[in-house]
């Protein structure tokens, strides 16, 4: 079977997001729809505000919809769960009394996914993936702003999730360690194909990543276009 053929592994039906800001209620999206296949790089791309960030939140299950409806396969999402890990572009997502190893392992092990020699043979396998063997037993304030978010992109990859959820994750770093980062992060798409939702605001960025793009309008961010190609090898 085509993989455009396939059922969307995600699908984002007519999604309103709402929050309250002090004494008023901001509408974050309106009625915004989109689907992503197994293996696609999504990126959602618009200016800050447009509500890009609010709505990968939303697909991780930490907002939920005032209208429309979220699907993983044949559920519909309604909390967190493991089969959709979320990067943020934060430095401090990383614990800092623990190493590499061990941050990577706490997700493992504190979500059930795996434990014991497992455990430790998975964390080691995407800690290598994300070149950083030789600082396995380093802890993040040893770390440069790049090798942190290789932490958390390995200690999400570890997890194996359906969907892994990013948000903006090098938006912090220098011009160089971005460009880096981001052909690291294909490189790694390319060994693991999974599924990446990544929100960015900076044009190149999405271009880059993604294979697949949904422009959203500023507040309330609506669909303003949707580009990509018809597969996963773009």
């Amino acid at each position: 079977m085509a993989l455009d053929a396939q059922k969307p592994l995600l699908e984002v039906d007519g999604v309103t997001l709402q929050y309250r800001a002090r004494d008023h209620l901001v509408t974050a999206t309106y009625r915004v729809s989109f689907s992503i296949r197994k293996s696609d790089r999504y990126v959602i791309l618009g200016p800050s505000g447009c509500g890009k960030s609010t709505l990968l939140k939303a697909v991780g299950g930490y907002i939920k919809p005032v209208e429309g409806s979220i699907t993983l396969g044949d559920r519909q999402i309604t909390r967190p769960g493991p089969d959709r890990v979320l990067v943020f572009q934060e430095f401090d997502q990383l614990l800092p009394w623990k190493t590499v190893e061990e941050n990577v392992l706490f997700a493992l092990t504190s979500s059930g996914r795996l434990s014991g020699n497992e455990a430790v043979d998975r964390a080691r396998h995407y800690i290598e993936k994300v070149k950083l063997t030789k600082f396995a037993n380093s802890y993040p304030h040893m770390l440069s702003g790049g090798m942190k978010q290789r932490v958390a992109i390995a200690r999400g990859m570890a997890m194996e999730p359906e969907i892994l959820l990013m948000d903006e994750p090098f938006a912090a770093l220098d011009a160089l360690t971005r460009g880096q980062m981001q052909e690291e992060l294909l490189q790694l798409w390319e060994d693991t194909r999974v599924t990446l939702l990544f929100v960015t605001h900076s044009i190149a960025e999405a271009v880059r990543i993604g294979n697949r793009i949904l422009l959203l309008t500023p507040h309330p961010g609506r669909v303003r276009a949707e580009l990509g190609s018809t597969g996963v090898d773009a």
